[in-house]
């Protein structure tokens, strides 16, 4: 229970402040309140003179947009991306008329290569423009062409309360899109801790061995040899993986990921870390990154991790654990819905339950953070009514990112898209939905619509307490997350002081614009081949001393003169 106090404290401390109701849902044409902040502050110098803030356009305005969309996007009724659910409601609600310039379906970087060819061919480039973190090159070259605009006083002068104080649960999102004091980008918001990693582990394995979660790597290796050799199962020792990871491309990332495995030792590898004397470290040269990969190397050669975890991606390593031949997954706290519950089609007596990062042997724990932004939407100088904008995403943040009962989407963005009740007015899971479920929030110009980052983990802990669930986000967690997703949360929460996120949040240095791509090849070739006995374990020593000769010493010298500038304002 003090766990819980203490986490309880510090969301409401930092994190979701009663949402604001868009005042004057009329049309108001002017007003000082939050949503209508024409007389607070003056409209900046990159909107159209006589622009107003409105909360309907009457006539109504064109926001311009492209689209990458997800192949795995569905759609209903005969709708696309550039007509559908969400495009009526942009008209009807706001009188924003929303073109599309042009789509592509995203697949092997096709929306970033159409864009960029858009920018170099002098087409013409949308208004409003979503990217990414996956393409944050793109978004960095877009910023850097100069057709795009300073949103900092946009921001200031159109943004709701929510949305800033959504925004101001952590400040340093704005760095990366930031040039200067300039903020040439609106950081897409994630929630706090989404991506963050627990281990998840087969319970219905550990009490028919007798066994608890590990709290060690000592322990965790006692377990992974069990499940290996007398699996309760029946499985041979060659049919089970008894800890699924991959490192194919990262050894950060967010499913199946090995990085607290160096963090056991002190070491965080693909990120920057705060070293002993203050200045921020590359993790992959740190010299604990040495005993992890030696760790990795002895866990290969005993059978406890895939012989391809080389070639293994996110996706892969969730195929042996939905297969029920996987005994340990790291993942978020949220697994237990996707992909885990997929787990009893193949073994239906699977039970999974969520442990803590094992401590390495003096103690030590530490865990890739998730970053509180997913992408960047960038907004064209070009652009008539850049206020417009403000208008629809206001609304999004107070009624949507943790709406109260009576708000306008308290259930969910569309009936019958997202959302479907029930005659008695409960909420169905997505799979009861008539004519199937359809992820409308990829329909709207911002990636995931509006989150609050603190709002979800909220949620999570009323429900564990044993809340019933009442807000939007409640219920949705209650019909469609897995069951166990609740205590999770809380399980992850326990451990809220080993997560370390990338200290490093600014734009590309020189450096790393030209010399990047190369270290980080010679990063993976090198980790890769010591684990898998290639290389001798001194070709650590090797590397660190190629890395920093190949461009590593002067880009740490970039990225901590970059770190003592946002020091120095004040950030």
């Amino acid at each position: 229970m003090g766990v819980n106090r203490t986490i309880r404290l510090l969301l409401l401390f930092l994190a979701v402040l009663p949402a604001v109701s868009l005042a004057g849902c009329e049309g108001n044409d002017k007003g000082s309140s939050p949503s209508n902040p024409a007389s607070a502050a003056p409209a900046p110098a990159e909107a159209a003179a006589g622009n107003v803030y409105k909360d309907k356009y009457d006539p109504e305005v064109t926001i311009t947009t492209v689209w990458g969309v997800d192949p795995e996007l569905k759609f209903k009724n005969g709708e696309t991306i550039e007509h559908n659910v969400a495009t009526r409601w942009a008209r009807e609600m706001f009188g924003i008329n929303i073109k599309s310039l042009w789509s592509i379906t995203d697949t092997n970087g096709a929306f970033g290569t159409k864009l960029r060819l858009a920018m170099s061919s002098g087409q013409e480039m949308p208004d409003i423009v979503t990217i990414g973190t996956a393409d944050s090159a793109l978004a960095q070259d877009l910023i850097d062409s100069g057709m795009y605009a300073e949103v900092g006083g946009l921001f200031d002068a159109y943004a709701s309360e929510t949305w800033k104080k959504a925004m101001a649960q952590d400040p340093d999102v704005w760095n990366p899109y930031s040039r200067g004091s300039r903020k040439m980008g609106l950081p897409v918001l994630d929630y706090a801790y989404n991506h963050d990693y627990i281990l998840w582990y087969r319970q219905d394995w550990l009490d028919k061995l007798h066994m608890q979660v590990p709290a060690t790597l000592g322990e965790l290796e006692k377990v992974m040899e069990a499940f290996k050799t007398r699996n309760p199962d029946g499985l041979a020792p060659e049919q089970v993986t008894p800890l699924s990871i991959g490192f194919k491309t990262t050894m950060n990332t967010w499913m199946g990921d090995p990085s607290w495995i160096f963090g056991a030792y002190g070491a965080l590898p693909q990120q920057w870390n705060m070293g002993r004397d203050g200045k921020l470290e590359y993790g992959s040269v740190n010299p604990g990154i040495k005993r992890g990969l030696a760790k990795l190397k002895e866990w290969l050669g005993k059978g406890y991790i895939p012989q391809e975890a080389a070639l293994w991606d996110e996706n892969k390593t969730a195929e042996p654990a939905v297969a029920g031949t996987a005994g340990i997954i790291p993942g978020p706290y949220w697994m237990s819905g996707w992909p885990l519950q997929d787990t009893l089609q193949n073994a239906p007596d699977a039970v999974w339950t969520p442990g803590i990062i094992p401590a390495g042997p003096d103690g030590t724990v530490m865990r890739h953070g998730t970053p509180f932004a997913n992408g960047v939407t960038l907004i064209s100088k070009a652009m008539q009514h850049p206020e417009a904008f403000f208008t629809y995403e206001n609304y999004l943040f107070d009624n949507f990112a943790n709406p109260q009962p009576g708000s306008g989407l308290e259930y969910g963005l569309f009936a019958g898209y997202d959302y479907e009740l029930s005659a008695s007015g409960r909420m169905l899971p997505s799979d009861k939905i008539s004519g199937g479920y359809v992820n409308s929030i990829r329909y709207l110009l911002v990636r995931d619509g509006a989150r609050v980052p603190y709002a979800q983990l909220e949620a999570m802990l009323n429900l564990a307490d044993g809340k019933a669930p009442s807000t939007r986000l409640e219920k949705d967690i209650s019909v469609n997350y897995g069951k166990g997703t609740p205590a999770a949360a809380k399980v992850l929460l326990e451990q809220k002081d080993k997560s370390y996120k990338d200290r490093f949040t600014g734009p590309a240095t020189a450096t790393m614009k030209s010399r990047l791509d190369y270290l980080n090849s010679l990063e993976n070739e090198v980790f890769s081949a010591i684990i898998y006995g290639e290389r001798p374990l001194a070709a650590f020593e090797t590397f660190v001393a190629a890395w920093q000769a190949g461009g590593g010493e002067q880009i740490t010298r970039e990225v901590n003169e970059w770190h003592d500038s946002v020091r120095d304002d004040g950030s």
